[in-house]
């Protein structure tokens, strides 16, 4: 096999074929796509998607077309597109900036500035916990491992003969491509109304005013996101769906009547009380992680520093290729390189929003802030995405506890010496810097997931770090534009003058500017929030009791906030997902070759998600340009109970010949 010379990008050079262009303008490539599709599909669903696996399928396909390859180029092609899954979780805020009145639309350069200087935080604000929760540390990742077990069939160098053996006929590209098309055809005939988009019940309880109700999303791409988290987390989630829907809305409807049908009142209760006790069980959820971390990011920290000492006493060559991070005189450079536009952000936001005569104390105490709360976010979410996957780590958690914290320090330090209408701007504000912390978040939470598959194929972490952040700049392009569109094109739930019926849900950007408009305008209902962090309590204690009597079982608190506060639309169909891939994956274990056949289907559930997405950004830009809501309707709302059936009963037939499909692959 070729390989090339390439020099380091903090110096030496490597007989390795790493760091190249090509791999960089693949990767790019890939990540433009990924990110228009997890934009569109996260404010949809209130869920992204790691795009890692299916990217180095992807990749494999491509640099295997144009020969010379390593496992390691490979490697740096997924990492520079895994930005586009992470990075466009920035979605879970920003559109709050339009939701609260503040913004009509993305101003192209703010956006971008936001994402890059963020993005670029939370890459260097990982590298001294590599260390600590990678190198040293027995977190399963489990998206990061499959990525690697993926990059190993591609190199041959598969522990699983089986594998290696399915992947090298093209099997795995198959599964992603079928997936796509499967998912990209069932969305344009749901656009048609044919079939329909989801199955709603909403009922009262006889004559006590409680209601209730369901609703499953016919999504192919929350579908596969079950199949992906797993049924810990499907299950973790169910639960918070019935506490949510089976307790919550009823008990509120109880205590606050409301007139209306079942669906009205049913939503209401929802979107004014559950929901905040979904980001009460969230926030301890993320407080309780942060706190079990403490000694292991003082360790990694530790290493960080020796490691640097070391380079500095010319003793590099000690170190193995394999633990050559970017050096921490250049991260802390970097950073300080990034907060100086953060501040000019900050700055030109406060003088544009009327609050220039306070610009300088903004200014300062949101870099501070910044620097400081995004360091915390990056070891709490990177510790997650360790766990239990970068998909489902807690990013929604995360955004409500620095809007809560930062809205409360304006109230502190501000709302005296303000008028009574500057709290708008304060909103604006508090939504601005958020959305700075989130970026670092966001990025945090897949950097380590993508070090741990660095480790397992001899990657050079510098690397990759520095790939990640090309992917960051990639992705930051992309998503002002994409934002734009599927506002004009539909807009956020909750923003002025925008069609509830067909507004995309944008779900954690309605919470989290809620909370801050309660906090700064004092009017939060605090005791359902703390109700909800009660739950959160609760069910930290029923994990650690389960992982200690049964050790292979789990209830991550976090999944079962999220079942809370999202809408049953994003939630059941990644429950049935869930289950529907564990019955699958059980299933295999009894096949000869087994392992191949679940890694296809882990294939095939990426597919899945990428296909539906594209097209649902690709119809977004239809419904702009032709100016109707449903420009594809071929049917009309007479129609929807036959939708119902046809819809339903097709999306199930679909699943059942994909999954006896896919073991047929091994064999073909």
């Amino acid at each position: 096999m070729k390989t090339n010379v390439i020099a380091d990008p903090v110096g030496g050079t490597g007989a390795l074929g790493e760091f190249t262009l090509r791999g960089m303008l693949i990767g790019v490539l890939i990540t433009v796509v990924f990110t228009a599709a997890n934009v569109y599909f996260g404010l949809k669903a209130g869920l992204t998607f790691s795009t890692s696996i299916p990217a180095a399928v992807i990749s494999m396909a491509l640099l295997r077309a144009l020969g010379g390859a390593t496992m390691q180029e490979n490697n740096i092609v997924q990492t520079v597109a895994s930005a586009a899954g992470t990075l466009s979780s920035i979605i879970f805020v920003l559109p709050g900036l339009v939701i609260v009145g503040w913004w009509t639309g993305f101003p192209f350069w703010m956006s971008f500035g936001i994402c890059a200087t963020g993005g670029i935080l939370g890459v260097m604000y990982t590298i001294p916990l590599r260390r600590a929760l990678v190198t040293d540390s027995d977190l399963p990742y489990p998206e990061g491992v499959a990525c690697a077990e993926v990059l190993k069939v591609g190199a041959g160098q598969a522990q699983n003969a089986d594998i290696e053996a399915v992947e090298s006929g093209g099997a795995g590209l198959r599964a992603v491509l079928v997936g796509s098309i499967v998912s990209a055809a069932f969305y344009i005939v749901v656009q048609t109304q044919l079939f329909t988009s989801d199955v709603v019940r909403y009922f009262r309880f006889g004559r006590s005013g409680a209601a209730s109700g369901f609703d499953f999303s016919l999504s192919f791409a929350l579908f596969a996101i079950g199949h992906l988290v797993g049924p810990a987390v499907g299950i973790a989630m169910l639960l918070g769906a019935l506490i949510g829907w089976g307790w919550g809305v009823p008990h509120f409807l109880l205590s606050h009547p409301a007139a209306g049908s079942a669906a009205t009142v049913a939503q209401g209760a929802w979107a004014h009380y559950v929901r905040f006790l979904g980001a009460g069980a969230i926030g301890v959820a993320a407080i309780w992680t942060l706190g079990t971390l403490v000694r292991p990011v003082i360790r990694g920290l530790a290493g960080a520093l020796a490691s640097s000492r070391a380079r500095k006493a010319g003793q590099a060559h000690t170190l193995a290729r394999t633990e050559h991070d970017i050096p921490i005189g250049t991260v802390a450079l970097v950073s300080l390189g990034c907060l100086v536009p953060v501040g000019w952000l900050l700055w030109h936001f406060s003088v544009i929003s009327g609050l220039g005569r306070f610009g300088t104390l903004l200014t300062v105490g949101g870099v501070i802030f910044v620097a400081i709360m995004g360091f915390l976010v990056s070891t709490v979410c990177g510790y997650m995405a360790g766990l239990i996957g970068s998909s489902n780590s807690p990013l929604s958690g995360i955004g409500i506890l620095v809007v809560v914290i930062f809205a409360l320090m304006l109230v502190a330090a501000l709302s005296s010496h303000l008028p009574a209408n500057a709290g708008r701007a304060l909103v604006a504000f508090s939504l601005f810097v958020t959305a700075v912390v989130f970026a670092v978040a966001s990025i945090a939470n897949n950097n380590l997931q993508d070090l741990k598959t660095g480790q397992l194929v001899d990657a050079t972490p510098s690397k990759q770090q520095w790939a990640l952040v090309v992917g960051v700049i990639a992705g930051a392009l992309v998503i002002p534009p994409v934002l734009d569109l599927v506002n004009h094109a539909y807009g956020f739930l909750g923003a002025p003058g925008v069609d509830p019926a067909h507004a995309l849900p944008a779900p954690q950007a309605g919470l989290i500017s809620a909370l801050a408009q309660g906090v700064i305008q004092h009017n939060i209902d605090w005791s359902a929030i703390l109700a909800g962090a009660g739950i959160g309590a609760a069910c930290i204690a029923l994990d650690e009791g389960l992982g200690r009597v049964f050790r292979t079982v789990s209830l991550p608190p976090l999944a079962v906030g999220l079942g809370i506060y999202l809408p049953t639309s994003s939630t059941l169909m990644i429950v049935v997902g869930s289950l529907v891939g564990w019955w699958f994956n059980r299933r295999c274990e009894r096949l000869p070759r087994g392992e191949a056949v679940k890694q296809l289907g882990v294939l095939l559930a990426s597919g899945l998600i990428v296909g539906e997405s594209l097209l649902g950004v690709m119809f977004s830009a239809l419904v702009v340009f032709s100016g109707k809501a449903a420009p594809l309707a071929l049917v009309g709302p007479q129609f929807k109970t036959a939708s119902m059936w046809l819809g339903g009963t097709a999306f199930a037939a679909v699943i059942y010949l994909l999954y006896r499909w896919v073991p047929r692959l091994v064999s073909a």
